[in-house]
């Protein structure tokens, strides 16, 4: 059974770090992504990477504050949360691919992927 299992969320001040955490199991995969979903707002994308660690890339309102990475060998990815702002508030979820997205140009997209976490809620406050 294929699960993702995210972890790190909570509550921090403007300005402050976090370090999100998904553990993958049940197998392997391409693409692994972060995406959000703030309160009354669509979920978005916001930041994804290749299988090897590289071509990491991101949406433009958290480049330069937010690193994604993933340690194949522990089937788990990060999403490294800096300089935190209170418009970052959400609900963080990991998503996971068999493909390799960015080769399609679907990373954003909801629907390319195959596999979701349940979520981690992450508050900033002002």
């Amino acid at each position: 059974q294929v699960q993702l299992v995210e972890s790190g969320g909570g509550l921090v001040q403007a300005g402050g770090s976090l370090t999100l955490s998904c553990a993958a199991s049940g197998r392997t995969f391409t693409t692994m992504s972060w995406f959000r979903q703030a309160p009354g707002k669509e979920r978005e994308f916001v930041a994804t990477i290749r299988w090897d660690g590289l071509s990491p890339y991101y949406v433009h309102s958290v480049e330069g504050r937010f690193t994604i990475s993933r340690d194949n060998a522990k089937n788990t990815g990060y999403l490294q949360m800096s300089s935190l702002k209170p418009e970052d508030t959400a609900v963080y979820y990991c998503a996971a691919a068999r493909l390799y997205l960015r080769t399609s140009n679907s990373h954003t997209a909801e629907r390319a992927y195959d596999y979701w976490g349940q979520g981690t809620q992450v508050t900033v406050s002002s």
